[in-house]
């Protein structure tokens, strides 16, 4: 039996060869060992510059709204706070070396990835970016965004990608197919992919959380059916990672050297990945869904 698992290992070592050397140019800078290449500071230019206008559009907004309602009118501290920590999570996925790590490690890959789904969401819609970012500009900027917004063809996309069956369905898509081998594999070797894997994350999981936390007034009705969306998420990322749990042969191979290097167990390293999507992200959907029924008994009590 040993030999036969010695040689599967075999097998799928020389499978991924063509990948391997592709994914060490894309994770592990030049001269560095893996394990030092891990502590590498690698970002993207553009990704530091997006995260610095995003803050300083919305402190300047911020600034200007209670410069003229007032301090803390408009929108409050409360959201100020949830869009700080929402930012600061986004640094932390995507501007540290957790996001070499996770070129390396499938289980910090998922930490990222719950990270931008799961915490920084929620708090950047909770911050109300959109009207923040909209006072940052003066009285004539704003009312053309205005009539901009109410175009014909971007409000009917807007309502359409905020109702809450679609961005539902959206979203449970791509997670899912962003972790079929060959999509997951693609993504960590190719740059462009990797790109676009975590901006269809972060993009969906935004729309997603908008229907749910009640910006939308379809879901403000009924909170039923945000609690049910954040319920049925629960359970079918559960499932995923679950699935990912309790594989007994790895999923990703392009994994299978850069984890080897670390010394670390491939599948044990993805059953880790799967713990983080079951239990910690599958909790973050239920501490929301007892947060809005918890308001939602104290409005009718209050009613």
């Amino acid at each position: 039996m040993a030999n036969t698992k010695a040689m599967r290992w075999r097998s799928a070592l020389l499978l991924t060869g063509a990948l391997a050397p592709a994914l060490a140019r894309a994770h592990t800078p030049d001269g560095l060992s893996p394990a030092a290449s891990l502590w590498h500071w690698d970002v993207e230019w553009w990704v530091l510059f997006m995260l610095a206008v995003s803050a300083l559009l919305y402190m300047r907004g911020i600034w200007r709204l209670w410069a003229s309602a007032g301090w803390g009118r408009g929108i409050g501290k409360p959201p100020v706070i949830a869009f700080a920590a929402g930012w600061l999570t986004l640094v932390l996925a995507l501007a540290t070396p957790l996001d070499t790590l996770g070129g390396r490690l499938f289980s910090a890959h998922m930490v990222q990835h719950e990270l931008l789904v799961v915490v920084a969401a929620p708090l950047l819609v909770l911050g109300r970016p959109l009207a923040a970012w909209t006072w940052a500009f003066n009285p004539a900027h704003r009312r053309r965004i205005g009539r901009a917004v109410q175009t014909r063809w971007l409000a009917r996309t807007w309502a359409a990608l905020t109702d809450p069956i679609v961005a539902w369905c959206l979203h449970a898509t791509l997670l899912w197919a962003w972790h079929l081998p060959v999509l997951f594999s693609a993504a960590l070797v190719h740059e462009g992919v990797h790109v676009l894997q975590h901006t269809s994350f972060l993009g969906s999981a935004l729309f997603f959380w908008w229907t749910v936390l009640g910006h939308d007034p379809r879901v403000g009705r009924g909170t039923g059916m945000a609690v049910a969306a954040l319920f049925t998420t629960m359970l079918h990322t559960g499932a995923l990672g679950a699935l990912l749990s309790l594989a007994q042969t790895p999923w990703y191979p392009p994994y299978l050297s850069t984890t080897a290097a670390l010394g670390l167990d491939p599948v044990q390293d993805q059953q880790l990945g799967g713990l983080v999507m079951w239990v910690p992200s599958g909790l973050a959907y239920l501490v929301a869904a007892l947060g809005l029924l918890g308001r939602m008994l104290t409005r009718q009590r209050a009613g």
